[in-house]
């Protein structure tokens, strides 16, 4: 039986570019969201996980978080915090719910609320450079130890970086398991977790939980 190709772990760095595009009010928000390129909306929704490896706050994307605390718009935060990147099939349908949410809120609003005291929203988008973690693995085994191991930039690349940008629907950590290990059930189950529920951390834990349940499964047997 051939031997798995080995998963080669990944970090990233992160080289931003500030975009000419900023907002001073909740309507300049909508317009330039919707004239900003697509690696802004993802920089502002799914990279907030490479800058803050962690959800502590109530507001998990760049646009609810300047919402609410520069317009000092509640009610437009809450709305927005709420919107789940990983539920969308592309970065065009999660930047229309965006446009759509922020539309209906300021349509019923005379005046549209602004920045009085507080900073405009500046767009920005981001260009990803990978490193090597040196990290590998050919069995299971080896695969939960360096994943314990690796820099949170890892979990964020091969998750949401793969899903996104390199066309892998599932992540690079669930493609390989299923591919290269032969486990269908358990790549499901890695592929379900959404690190927007509690960042990159919790889903590292998670995926630590499905690996050691997996890995008691297979005892005694060998070649994990």
């Amino acid at each position: 039986m051939a031997q798995p190709a080995p998963f080669i772990f990944f970090g990233c760095i992160e080289l931003r570019e500030i975009l000419g595009l900023r907002a001073r009010d909740e309507r300049e928000l909508m317009e330039q969201l919707e004239r900003a390129p697509l690696g802004s909306v993802y920089y502002h929704t799914h990279s907030v996980f490479l800058r803050h490896h962690q959800v502590t706050g109530a507001y998990p994307n760049d646009f609810a978080n300047w919402v609410a605390s520069q317009v000092r718009d509640q009610v437009l935060g809450e709305r927005l915090a709420v919107v789940d990147p990983f539920a969308f099939g592309s970065l065009e349908a999660l930047r229309e719910e965006l446009v759509s949410i922020i539309d209906h809120h300021v349509a019923t609003l005379h005046p549209v609320p602004r920045v009085v005291f507080g900073d405009p929203f500046f767009f920005v988008q981001s260009h990803v450079i990978e490193v090597p973690a040196g990290l590998e693995a050919r069995t299971l085994q080896e695969f939960r130890r360096c994943l314990a191991e690796v820099d949170a930039s890892a979990i964020y690349l091969h998750t949401l970086e793969s899903r996104v940008w390199r066309g892998q629907p599932h992540g690079d950590f669930a493609g390989w398991v299923e591919r290269d290990l032969g486990l269908p059930s358990l790549a499901g189950a890695i592929a379900r977790i959404n690190p927007y529920l509690g960042g990159l951390e919790q889903a590292r834990t998670r995926m630590l939980q499905l690996l050691d349940a997996a890995l008691r499964e297979a005892e005694p047997a060998s070649g994990l």
